[in-house]
């Protein structure tokens, strides 16, 4: 009895050691080339990590990382959509506000919650031409790893995939 639980733990150490941390990653998976176009261009954006005062959850040390891989997805995204005009007069900034990333601490089941405000800014006016406020969950179940580490990056991975897929959806229907 003691032997096949020992050989339980060895196997389980084992597995642990063969799984690797997954590294924050927000692509979404490929976005269709948009057939409507918002008359703009998208000239700058910019993603920072809410002040104390404006979060809406919790944001923990160590994820200043954060703002400039989600710039860099949402980049990435936008150019594949083709969703603003290049030539149009109308200007444009997005800034991305990111007010909450709940991620687990442990469980079996990680789930990380995230909030981000996305406002379109007009260049020439400084006006808000578009506003919205985006909650996202991703779930990861215990079958996806043992260790929770693994489990809990990738929650996060998903949670901020998803708020940027919604924010996608979302523009796609943007008049000005």
């Amino acid at each position: 009895m003691k032997k096949s639980i020992f050989l339980i733990f060895v196997s389980l150490f084992m597995l642990t050691g063969c799984t690797s941390v997954p590294p924050l990653n927000f692509s979404v998976s490929t976005p269709v080339v948009s057939p409507v176009k918002v008359d703009a261009e998208l000239k700058a954006i910019s993603v920072a990590l809410a002040q104390p005062n404006e979060q809406k959850g919790d944001i923990y040390a160590g994820m200043e990382a954060i703002p400039g891989i989600w710039k860099s997805s949402l980049e990435e995204s936008l150019g594949r959509m083709a969703i603003f005009k290049d030539d149009s007069e109308e200007k444009l900034n997005l800034s991305v506000k990111v007010l909450a990333i709940d991620a687990p601490a442990a469980g079996f089941s990680m789930e990380t919650r995230t909030i981000a405000k996305y406002e379109l800014i007009n260049r020439s006016t400084g006006q808000v031409v578009y506003q919205r406020e985006i909650e996202s969950l991703g779930v990861v179940p215990m079958s996806y790893a043992f260790l929770g580490v693994v489990r809990a990056r990738e929650s996060i991975n998903r949670s901020v995939q998803q708020n940027i897929t919604d924010f996608l959806d979302g523009i796609k229907t943007l008049k000005l």
